[in-house]
């Protein structure tokens, strides 16, 4: 499978890369910096060096998937990079989309979103904007219904660690047998590799936690 995958360098990127080579897939980390994701990701993995809001649709559309991965210190951007991806794969079956977004977007055991429970506390804060726009980016994402794509959350925190076992949610924060709701960089990488080559959850969202 040809799998392109947007801020491959970052740090949910990188190994969600490895592990998509590691399955055998073909893989093209899409990256500003072509030197720094050949020192980060080796010689097995296609470079594409170019800025993520100048892709286009010719520059995509050989892939079977394109994972956003993406970052900025801009927050506004994932937005804007959400719709740019959708607008290239309007009534296209042949290309997936897979999104990965922040907790913040999760309900809590009252049913609000984890953003509006944190907006109570700190309202006005400058670092809420990347959550906020996350959140603008999903409420966007859920309307469109003629592209074939997959937003994947973490289930609430990223920690390091090794590939053991996953379990699945929806949009409730969800917690693993040690009652912690944490997920490691790699069982979330794999989560979303088995999605890719398994897909269940067509134009659903879904939230991942360690077993």
């Amino acid at each position: 499978m040809k799998i392109g995958i947007i801020g491959a360098t970052g740090n949910v990127g990188q190994v969600v890369t490895r592990e998509a080579l590691n399955r055998g897939h073909e893989v093209s980390a899409i990256v500003r910096n072509a030197e720094k994701a050949k020192n980060l990701l080796g010689d097995d993995v296609t470079i594409v060096e170019k800025d993520a809001m100048a892709l286009t649709r010719d520059d995509l559309t050989d892939y079977d998937v394109v994972v956003d991965a993406f970052a900025s210190t801009k927050p506004y951007l994932h937005v804007d990079l959400a719709a740019r991806l959708v607008s290239f794969f309007r009534d296209d079956d042949q290309t997936r989309l897979a999104f990965i977004i922040g907790a913040s977007i999760l309900h809590n055991e009252t049913g609000e979103t984890l953003l509006a429970d944190t907006l109570k506390q700190y309202a006005g804060e400058p670092w809420l904007d990347g959550m906020i726009q996350q959140d603008h980016e999903y409420d966007f994402i859920q309307w469109v219904d003629n592209v074939d794509w997959t937003v994947i959350t973490p289930s609430t925190e990223f920690a390091d660690g090794p590939k053991t076992a996953y379990k699945l949610g929806g949009d409730q924060v969800i917690t693993s047998a040690a009652g912690k709701a944490e997920v490691s960089f790699a069982n979330f990488a794999a989560a979303l590799i088995d999605e890719i080559e398994t897909p269940k959850h067509t134009r659903q969202q879904f939230a991942v936690v360690d077993a």
